[in-house]
């Protein structure tokens, strides 16, 4: 069986996330240690205990997924998991990967992806910028209610997760009136997300720029494991690739049913999500419903992973 990891992002924080592997392997509560070092701040006192809307904020909710990523990976490796065939992140989760696969330190990551957080945060005000998930509605309709909402600020479709099932970003009162237009066109449902900035969306070319200038001072060696590019679906090439690439990607749409088929098309029959939650498992089983799906959110999953109980 050819085996593939998929790191999530945003979305998928929560209080007290992780806190039963922690109790398994103490790599999980370790890492978190190094990360809290590295940002002069216990975040693993946040993630224990909260409170949600403090984590909720993108200057904590991404180097907490960074770092719940990352421990999850080493919990795989301590207890002899094989590494699998390639890897992919959902937005913030491709710097997962990118750690996974060996061409960022941890450490390194995580001071990179702060600076993105920061960046993300300051450049749209407090409480302007918001995301949305849309479910059952398909890619043209989506479109058209992005065009409608635009009459009254950015209403750009930035995450096409699974058929039927996209976010849209932009400013808060045009996602708020696409909400409305979306449920009014058919929508099964059309809900605000616990991400506090517009991430993906065109109001994030200012802080592209900026991180450009982070992560041309960033080594980025060439991956280990083949890492999925989660904006186009294909493969980063080199370290100067990675960097050039990933300088687009906090202004550029996740494109996760590509990445999805590019994997597949790869010659993976097995998906893993390797972090807290089951986001990506749904969005995968969705997407190639022959595909064996897991999520390493709790211990039971990983032991049966690493005995190959899962088929």
């Amino acid at each position: 069986m050819t085996v593939a990891f998929v790191f999530p992002g945003q979305g998928s924080q929560a209080v007290g996330m992780q806190r039963a592997l922690a109790e398994c392997y103490p790599v999980i509560s370790e890492t978190y240690r190094e990360a809290s070092e590295t940002l002069s701040f216990d975040l693993w006192k946040l993630v224990r205990n909260g409170p949600e809307e403090t984590l909720d904020e993108t200057i904590y909710t991404q180097p907490a997924m960074l770092t719940a990523g990352v421990a999850t990976w080493r919990a795989w490796l301590a207890e002899g998991g094989e590494p699998p065939a390639m890897m992919a992140g959902h937005s913030l989760g491709e710097y997962t990967a990118l750690v996974g696969s060996g061409v960022l330190e941890f450490t390194e990551a995580l001071s990179v992806v702060n600076i993105r957080a920061k960046l993300m945060q300051d450049a749209v005000p407090e409480n302007e910028g918001a995301m949305a998930a849309v479910l059952g509605l398909d890619d043209e309709a989506i479109q058209q209610v992005c065009d409608s909402a635009s009459e009254i600020g950015v209403a750009e479709a930035v995450n096409f997760n699974s058929p039927g099932q996209v976010v849209v970003a932009g400013h808060r009162k045009a996602i708020e009136h696409l909400i409305a237009l979306a449920k009014d066109a058919g929508a099964r449902r059309a809900i605000m997300l616990a991400v506090s900035v517009p991430a993906h969306s065109s109001l994030m070319l200012a802080a592209a720029e900026k991180l450009s200038e982070t992560l041309d001072e960033t080594t980025f060696l060439s991956p280990r494991i083949p890492v999925i590019c989660a904006v186009d679906g294909i493969a980063y090439g080199d370290g100067d690739d990675i960097r050039e690439r990933i300088k687009r990607q906090v202004s550029s749409p996740v494109r996760w049913v590509a990445t999805i088929k590019g994997i597949v098309n790869r010659g993976a029959s097995s998906i893993i999500e390797c972090g807290p939650g089951k986001v990506l498992t749904g969005l995968n089983r969705r997407i190639e419903r022959n595909l064996h799906v897991a999520s390493f959110d709790s211990p039971d999953v990983l032991r049966e992973e690493l005995n190959g109980v899962a088929e």
